[in-house]
């Protein structure tokens, strides 16, 4: 065999090993990154890692980091945004939400007199099967007897007086002349069962004030939305979950959806993370492609003690760096921290202008207004 040959044979075992190599490598690269194995308890006892209790991420030196431990470390990162959450208990202890009570700053409310205390029985019978008036709720709350208090109808209580009422605005529009009808019919079949005579307001009236408050949510709301988009191979959702639930997100009750719950019980998430929920109820998820995940921030739904967005920044870096990814807005434009802080000056204008009008974000009254 000549020496050309010889070469000619190298040469195209050469070639034919590359293009064994790019196929392999491109083969690899198009399977969606998948979950690391969890470390067996087995492991970590080897390694003198205490996991009987407690819960979150473990930290190189061993011990587990507490989710407060790691907001607190975004406050560091981004300083005070907004009230000092420390200072505020914010993210110590687990608090109680207040219910949702009908409230004259965002509700129109019609008083019903009695002649007589009557049964929470009777009450409750007595309501409209439907509780809605267009795209507004509809609530009847009783005065009780015995304590004076207003509150939702309840079996086993009397009640001398109820009133009635329908919220004034929400993400839907403001209250209008057809839904201030039908809200004046619904109450005053309720209060014929009881001989009644509602008080309502003037229309006119109530309408304007539905429109004033109408515009002034719509200025005021916000729902910040962060994308992290892959730069190499897509995820799959385990891949997702797992570098996910190591920052503290757990698993919400739709498909595609995980959230950082609220400390405050009944409250909303202080974050959302929302992928395709295609690809979480794929046949075989390991197969299942996710080249983009979104951090949600619905403002007006989380109190300003609680710093959201230092959080939802931190979160947005930190899962970018783990996953080989990279933050941008919704116009697919990289965000860095100098664009981060100039959008917290302009959320904190907003929680103040909130806050003057006795509408705090994360208040009963600011979450039923924004919904």
């Amino acid at each position: 065999m000549s020496n050309l040959q010889i070469g000619l044979a190298i040469s195209g075992a050469i070639i034919l090993i590359g293009l064994l190599i790019h196929g392999s490598w491109t083969s690899r690269k198009s399977v969606p990154r998948q979950a690391e194995p969890l470390v067996s308890s087995q492991e970590l006892d080897a390694l003198g890692v205490n996991h009987g209790h407690g819960s979150g991420p473990i930290d190189p030196n061993g011990s587990p980091t507490s989710f407060n431990e790691e907001f607190l470390a975004a406050q560091n990162n981004y300083g005070t945004l907004g009230l000092d959450a420390l200072n505020q208990g914010a993210i110590s202890g687990v608090k109680t939400a207040r219910p949702l009570m009908m409230d004259a700053l965002i509700d129109v409310l019609t008083l019903i007199e009695l002649e007589a205390p009557v049964s929470g029985e009777a009450a409750l019978q007595a309501f409209p099967q439907s509780r809605r008036v267009g795209t507004k709720i509809f609530a009847v709350e009783g005065l009780n007897a015995e304590t004076g208090e207003w509150e939702h109808l309840r079996t086993g209580q009397r009640y001398s007086a109820f009133q009635s009422g329908v919220q004034l605005a929400n993400r839907g529009g403001a209250l209008n002349e057809i839904e201030f009808s039908e809200f004046v019919m619904k109450t005053q079949t309720f209060a014929d069962h009881f001989n009644a005579t509602p008080e309502f307001p003037d229309m006119i009236e109530v309408i304007a004030r539905a429109r004033e408050l109408d515009q002034f949510a719509t200025q005021h709301d916000a729902q910040l939305s962060f994308t992290i988009k892959t730069q190499d191979s897509a995820w799959s959702p385990g891949y997702v979950h797992q570098h996910a639930a190591h920052v503290g997100f757990t698993a919400g009750s739709i498909a595609g959806r995980m959230v950082i719950p609220s400390d405050i019980a009944g409250s909303p998430p202080l974050l959302s993370l929302i992928y395709d929920s295609r690809a979480a109820l794929a046949d075989d998820p390991s197969l299942a492609a996710i080249n983009e995940i979104s951090l949600l921030l619905d403002v007006t739904h989380v109190p300003r003690t609680q710093a959201p967005f230092p959080l939802m920044c931190q979160l947005a870096q930190q899962l970018a760096s783990e996953m080989d990814g990279v933050v941008t807005d919704d116009n697919g434009q990289p965000l860095n921290e100098s664009s981060m802080q100039i959008i917290n000056r302009d959320l904190e204008q907003l929680y103040t202008a909130l806050e003057q009008r006795d509408l705090a974000a994360g208040s009963s009254q600011a979450r039923r207004l924004f919904s």
